[in-house]
C-alpha cells in the first residue's frame, strides 16, 4: 500500500471535506467575517486533515506490514485468519471473523480431500499386494511347463507385473520419506537383479547388456531398483531392430557418482528432449513404436528428486540415448576416504 492508493481510497471523504469547507467559507463571508479569518480557518482545517491522513496512513501501513510478515512466515497460508494481528477498527475485526469462517470451510475441505486421498492410496496398495499373488502363481506355472505358449505368457505377465509395480510406486511417491533406508548400495548387484528380472525380454529381442558399476553409492536400494527398471523398460521399448545394446556403468567424480544407462536405440528428437520428464508426455516415439503412458520417466524424475538424485538425459535421434543419474557424495565420506 502506498500513499497514492490510500488517498484515492479516501477520495469521497476528501470531496466531502472540500464541500464542507466551501459551505463554511460561504457562510462566514455572508455573516461578515473578514477574509483573512476565513482563510486561516480553512488552512487550519487542511492542516488537521493532512495530519489525520498521515497518521491514518501510517497506522494502516503498519497493520498490513505486520499481516504480510505473518503471511510470509507460515507455510499454510489459509490459516491467515487465525494469525491476523489485532486491530481496534470494527471493520478489521469483521473481516477477520469472515476470513476465519472461510478458512474453517477450506480446512474442512482439505481434511476431507486428504482423507479420501489416503483411503484411495491404501486401497491401491492393498490391491497391488493382492494381485501380486496370482502374478507370481502364473510365473511359477509357466516356469514348470515351458513351451512357446508359456514363454509368451511369461512375457505378458512380466508387463503386468511392471505396470502393477509402477502403480504402487506412484501411489507412494508423495511419501517416499516413510519407506526408504539410505545405505551403501552396490549398483552392479541392483543392475544385475533388474536385468535378470527382464531376461526374457532381452533374450527375445536380442538385446546385449553390459554392466560396469564398480563404485557403490548411498541411496535406497528398493527405490533405485524401481527407477533403473523403468529406464531399462524404455531402452527395451525403443530399441533398434538389430544389434541392440544397453550399457550400465558408473563414472566417479569428486563430489558425485554418475550412473549412466546408455543404449543405441532409436533416440529422441532434440526438440522433445527437454520434455521427456513431463507427466503424460509420450513424444513421437511413444506414438509410433508402442503404447506409451508418459508416466515412466516422469515417475523416475519425481522419485529421484525425493532421494536427492539429479537425473538428466542426452540423446541423438537414430544414435541412442543416455540417462544420467548423479548421486551426491557426502563431504564426510570424502574426508573418510
Amino acid at each position: 500500500m502506498n500513499i497514492i492508493s490510500f488517498v484515492r481510497d479516501k477520495l469521497l471523504l476528501y470531496l466531502l471535506h472540500l464541500c464542507c469547507m466551501a459551505a463554511l467559507a460561504v457562510f462566514l463571508c455572508a455573516t461578515g467575517y473578514p477574509a483573512d479569518a476565513c482563510l486561516l480557518i480553512l488552512v487550519c482545517w487542511l492542516v488537521v486533515l493532512g495530519v489525520w491522513t498521515g497518521s491514518e496512513y501510517w497506522r494502516r501501513k503498519q497493520y498490513f506490514t505486520r499481516m504480510e510478515a505473518v503471511l510470509a512466515q507460515v507455510d499454510q497460508r489459509f490459516l491467515l485468519g487465525e494469525l491476523m494481528p489485532y486491530s481496534d477498527r470494527l471493520e478489521d475485526r469483521l473481516y477477520r471473523e469472515l476470513i476465519r469462517q472461510s478458512n474453517r470451510s477450506v480446512i474442512e475441505k482439505i481434511h476431507a480431500a486428504e482423507t479420501q486421498k489416503n483411503d484411495y492410496r491404501a486401497y491401491i496398495e492393498s490391491w497391488v499386494h493382492e494381485i501380486k499373488a496370482p502374478i507370481t502363481s502364473i510365473a511359477l506355472l509357466c516356469e514348470n511347463h515351458k513351451n512357446d505358449i508359456t514363454r509368451s505368457i511369461v512375457k505378458e505377465n512380466g508387463k503386468i507385473e511392471n505396470l502393477v509395480e509402477r502403480t504402487l510406486y506412484y501411489a507412494r511417491s508423495d511419501e517416499v520419506y516413510k519407506d526408504y533406508i539410505i545405505q551403501e548400495t552396490n549398483l552392479a548387484e541392483v543392475a544385475a537383479e533388474i536385468v535378470s528380472r527382464n531376461k526374457y525380454y532381452f533374450i527375445q529381442n536380442g538385446v546385449q547388456v553390459e554392466i560396469d558399476c564398480p563404485k557403490p553409492v548411498h541411496t535406497d536400494r528398493k527405490w533405485i531398483a524401481f527407477i533403473l527398471n523403468q529406464i531399462l523398460q524404455n531402452s527395451l521399448k525403443y530399441r533398434r531392430e538389430e544389434n541392440a545394446q544397453v550399457r550400465i556403468y558408473t563414472q566417479q567424480h569428486t563430489k558425485e557418482t554418475c550412473l549412466v544407462v546408455e543404449d543405441n536405440g532409436i533416440g529422441i528428437r532434440q526438440e522433445e528432449l527437454p520434455r521427456i520428464f513431463e507427466k503424460n508426455f509420450t513424444g513421437t516415439n511413444g506414438r509410433t513404436c508402442e503404447r506409451s503412458t508418459g508416466m515412466g520417466l516422469y515417475l523416475c524424475e519425481k522419485l529421484c528428486g525425493k532421494l536427492g538424485i539429479e537425473i538428466s538425459a542426452d540423446s541423438e535421434e537414430t544414435v541412442g540415448t543416455k540417462i544420467i543419474m548423479k548421486f551426491p557424495v557426502s563431504t564426510f565420506l570424502i574426508r573418510s576416504n
